[in-house]
Parts: C-alpha cells; structure tokens; sequence
C-alpha cells in the first residue's frame, strides 16, 4: 500500500471545502432570500449532483476541457491552465459534485432564521453585509459545520467524476477511491481492504463529531 493515495485525497478535499466555503455562503444566503422568479432554476443547478450520475458530469467536464474543444484551448493557451488530467481539474471537478452539499444546509440555516434579527440589525444601522457576518452567520454555525463536514466527506468518497476528468497518474490524480479500485482489480484485496478502513474510518470520525457537536449546541440553546 501507498500514501500517496491517502494524502492526495485529503489534500483534494481540504482545498475543494475551503473553495466552497467561499462560493457557497453569497450563494445560499442569495437563494434563502430572493424572491428572483428564476430561483428554481438555480436551486435545480446546484442540485443537480445529487441525482446527475457522476460518470455524466465527469464526461462533460472532460469534453468541455479537452484541448480539442475551445474552451479547453482557450485556457490553456492565454493562461496555460490545463485542467484535464491534472490535480486543478480535480479540483474544479469535486466543487462542482460536492457544491450541493455544502449550499443546502447553509441555506436551510438561513431559511430557519427568524426575520427579526437582520431587521434589527438594519435598524441599527448595520449594513447587508456586516449582517451577514456579525449576525446571520454565527446563527447558524451548526448548518456551517455540517455543509463543511459533508462537503469534506463526499469528496473523500469521489470515484467516477474524478476519475473522467483526472485519469489514474499516481502522484497527481490517483485518489484513495481510484487505487480502492485498482487494487481489486489486482486482486490484491489487502491494500484494497487498508485503503477502505482508512477512509471508513476517518468519514466515521468526522459524521460522528459533527453529531456530537451539533447535538450539544442545540441542547445549550434550549437550556
């Protein structure tokens, strides 16, 4: 068995959380609040994943980033950006399969919340978005670590997206749920059989905590 696998899997889902982190508090907070008549449009697109087998969009996205399509020469010719077979297009690829679960449970946060807090806080004063990050975010710290947690978990557990537009190069593209697979076909079910109770192990871990976390703040709240 190889760590390789382990640490660039991790490392994969480490960056594509904090991307999405980032892309999904504007988004969710925008679809919790607009009343824009295509909101439904949007909330389909970004659940999208949950339903889209993930061979589809891996298809597409290595299609669409091919050098033999425009938009993949565009890219890398004027900013030399190749994102097919390469960690940059796991990346790119994982937001994309991982982002409804990290928008939905940030914008059921923000559903959930009484009105009453941003109107007083407008009334003060506060600006939209210093509501957003002194008051509606802190209110929902449980839906944030549970969108973090999933998000973190769900990339661990990537297999077809990843391996359509990433491939199998050990070292740049070879995750933990790709060797899994390359060891069974090997027959070498030892590896196979590491490789699996580490990742078990670790979304067991993390699930857990987050149980347990989430558990006791809204047990405090009631208190």
């Amino acid at each position: 068995m190889e760590w390789e696998p382990i640490i660039l899997t991790f490392k994969l889902a480490f960056v594509t959380t904090l991307i999405l982190l980032f892309l999904s508090i504007p988004l969710a907070y925008w679809l919790a609040y607009t009343k824009n008549r295509f909101k439904p449009i949007f909330e389909t697109l970004v659940s999208m994943p949950l339903v889209l087998p993930p061979t589809v969009l891996g298809f597409y996205l290595l299609i669409t980033f091919s050098p033999n399509f425009f938009i993949g020469q565009w890219l890398n010719e004027w900013f030399g950006v190749k994102l097919v077979f390469s960690f940059g297009g796991l990346v790119f690829a994982s937001v994309l399969y991982s982002l409804p679960f990290m928008v939905h449970p940030i914008q059921a946060g923000f559903s959930n919340l009484s009105s009453s807090l941003s109107d007083a806080s407008y009334v003060l004063g506060k600006s939209k978005t210093t509501t957003l990050f002194k008051v509606l975010l802190p209110s929902i710290k449980p839906s944030l670590l549970t969108g973090i947690v999933l998000a973190f978990a769900h990339t661990i557990g990537e297999f077809g997206v990843v391996l359509m537009i990433g491939g199998n190069i050990p070292n740049q593209t070879r995750v933990a749920s790709i060797a899994i697979y390359d060891e069974v076909e090997s027959l070498n079910y030892g590896a196979a059989n590491t490789y699996s109770l580490i990742l078990f192990a670790v979304s067991f871990i993390i699930l857990l905590s987050v149980y347990l976390v989430n558990g006791g703040y809204v047990k405090k709240i009631i208190k």
